[in-house]
């Protein structure tokens, strides 16, 4: 229903009655999540969920999702179909009322599935709504059924348009124009998603194809025996890391739950914990991934204080013992309870203690059953707390520090006259130089600048002990008011945009990149909150007379070129200026191509996949040269921007 604000009248005339799937399309956002690319890409998610389902319940071992041209998606699973039969009280086929009705599936007691992910029985309609067509097709090991449906209506019921001796549902759909952003799909992205689901699901085949490009097509089969364990042993190698002893592996199970955990320590000074509840990624955690934490911390604490490694008055916190490491965490549940419509964060509560307890009986017996894995995993546990404590000391020191100088701002900052933060912006600008021209070119208003100079930390390669104290990254710290790490407050930003401003070359792109890294390990909610920006400055300066354009790419540079040149084609009297660096423009330039906010262009950073960013962040700004390598080489011919 709908409230006309126009109108102080409220009567029946006031009411809107929402048929069928009107509501989806009305605000597709509530159920998908947004109609970006995201949102676009959770349209296979839900289906691929359906067959994921069929696989729980031991009627699937393959699933097909194809890329066509036009981006038109099709997948195809041999689980038992949807069943076709007349619903005894709608009086259409069961399948029909499950692509067109909300809240209608086999998911809801009835028997169909006892653990389930989708979208609560909404997914199946959800996509139908949204999509400008779709076509379903049913085997039942007799018969072939058929019905299309246009922006989630038909006008003709299910058909049998052939016979058949398999089992199985295929969905087609083209997404909707009017409701995405982007119709564009990501095969990476899909085959990560997909990668994902064959490793949970351990014997699950997922062949996954792109064949939109007819010179370049793409295709994957995803097959994995050992489940979890190679998810865990995909993340270390894909990144390079050198692990410490074997992928710890664990399950069990309860009346209405089960379990499994992969877990394995590696030399890094980050930690990867993915939970999953039904095979479906809980992003922002929930009652397993807290029970998980729990437990891990506490084996670790007896542990140490049982075979002498801690003092007794000794503890290791919990960011303490999750250093270094990398898990995965899966139940299946058959009552659970999400928050949120996509399903970001596990709430059953009974699941928080069968967790605890699984974890704490089979990790401590596998420690005491290797003590050496135990005593290498336990030490570095202990240089993790030695760090924690000496940041402490460090956070101490500039805390004391800030309170004795008379003003706690960094020197070289050039602040913004207004107070409030709303409408706010710092540019964080690489060298004095360029510093310059942005304090000459900026509106002072609401516009602050903070230059830095030369090398700058790689938080990738070192401990948040090493952060407190560095001159070049506490004045970042200062400015931004927020604190980092366990001292993070958002609430104390003092700017509405943090935008990177560096040259458009290799050393920017290095600034740019050792910036993103650093606020994404230790300042991550300024991403999340979308507070974080790249500045686009002009490659090339286009001229002929008083006719002046700036260009961002050769082909811009090419393009300009040719309206400026005579009738004739001469483009001698035609003047560019390759920039190389922000200082070689003067301030009124620098103003005009990358401060005014009515001319420039600037590109928010994104979280929406953070495992992808951990991903990618470790194997450019990490000390292993092989992966780094591997992934330059294949990509360099498709990125131009590796750190947008």
């Amino acid at each position: 229903m709908a409230i006309q604000e126009q109108s102080q009248q409220y009567g029946a005339e006031q009411i809107q009655v929402l048929e069928e799937l009107e509501p989806v399309r009305q605000v597709p956002a509530m159920y998908i999540g947004s109609t970006s690319a995201e949102g676009l890409h959770h349209l296979v998610y839900e289906i691929v969920d359906n067959a994921i389902d069929e696989a729980l319940a031991g009627f699937c071992t393959e699933i097909s999702v194809e890329i066509l041209p036009e981006n038109i998606i099709q997948i195809t699973d041999n689980g038992r179909g949807i069943p076709t039969g007349i619903h005894p009280v709608k009086k259409i086929s069961a399948a029909t009322l499950v692509y067109t009705v909300l809240h209608a599936g086999g998911k809801f007691g009835g028997g169909g599935y006892k653990v389930s992910g989708g979208l609560h029985g909404v997914g199946a309609s959800v996509v139908n709504a949204l999509s400008e067509w779709l076509e379903l097709t049913v085997y039942d090991g007799e018969n072939i059924h058929f019905q299309k449906f246009s922006r989630g209506k038909y006008s003709e019921q299910m058909k049998i348009i052939g016979k058949t001796h398999q089992t199985g549902t295929r969905v087609k759909f083209k997404p909707d124009a009017e409701i995405f952003e982007t119709l564009d799909f990501d095969y990476e992205v899909l085959l990560k998603r997909m990668r994902e689901q064959a490793f949970l699901n351990a014997g699950l085949r997922i062949t996954i194809s792109d064949t939109r490009n007819p010179e370049d097509i793409q295709k994957k089969t995803l097959h994995y025996e050992g489940g979890i364990r190679q998810f865990v042993e995909h993340i270390h190698r894909t990144k390079g890391y050198e692990t410490i002893g074997e992928v710890i592996y664990f399950s069990g199970e309860l009346e209405t739950s089960s379990a499994e955990i992969a877990m394995q320590y590696n030399d890094s000074y980050n930690n990867l914990i993915l939970s999953f509840a039904n095979n479906i990624h809980t992003k922002d955690g929930g009652t397993h991934e807290t029970g998980f934490k729990n437990a891990v911390a506490r084996v670790m604490n007896d542990y140490g204080k049982q075979f002498g490694f801690l003092k007794e008055n000794e503890k290791l916190s919990g960011d303490d013992t999750r250093e270094g490491l990398t898990a995965i965490v899966s139940v299946k549940l058959m009552d659970r309870e999400f928050e949120g419509q996509t399903k970001g964060r596990l709430n059953t509560p009974e699941v928080r203690p069968f967790i605890e307890k699984l974890v704490q009986e089979k990790l401590m017996h596998y420690f005491e059953s290797n003590p050496e894995v135990a005593k290498e995993i336990l030490t570095k546990c202990l240089a993790a707390r030695r760090a924690r404590e000496a940041a402490k000391a460090a956070r101490e020191t500039a805390r004391r520090k800030t309170a004795m100088e008379s003003a706690s701002l960094p020197g070289k900052l050039a602040d913004c006259s207004e107070h409030g933060v709303a409408g706010t912006e710092i540019y964080i600008v690489e060298g004095d130089s360029a510093g310059g021209s942005a304090k000459g070119g900026r509106d002072r208003r609401y516009q602050a600048i903070l230059p830095l100079w030369g090398k700058m930390l790689n938080v990738e390669k070192a401990r948040i002990d090493r952060v407190y104290g560095n001159d070049k990254l506490m004045p970042v710290v200062t400015a931004l008011g927020t604190g980092i790490g366990e001292d993070f407050n958002l609430e104390k930003l003092r700017y509405d945009k943090v935008i990177i401003m560096a040259d458009a070359d290799v050393d920017g792109c290095h600034i740019r990149t050792l910036l993103l890294t650093f606020f994404f390990r230790y300042m991550r909610p300024l991403i999340e909150n979308g507070n974080i920006y790249i500045a686009q400055p002009p490659l090339y300066r286009v001229a002929r007379g008083k006719k002046i354009f700036y260009a961002f790419s050769d082909a811009e540079r090419d393009n300009y070129i040719t309206q400026l040149a005579d009738a004739n084609g001469n483009s001698s009297k035609v003047a560019v200026q390759r920039y190389k660096g922000l200082g070689e423009m003067d301030s009124q330039q620098l103003w005009e191509t990358t401060m005014n906010p009515e001319t420039r262009t600037i590109l928010q950073v994104s979280m929406e996949d953070a495992v992808k960013a951990d991903e990618i962040i470790t194997i450019l700004m990490g000390d292993k040269v092989l992966p780094r390598k591997d992934y330059i080489e294949k990509y360099a011919r498709t990125v131009h921007n590796l750190d947008v």
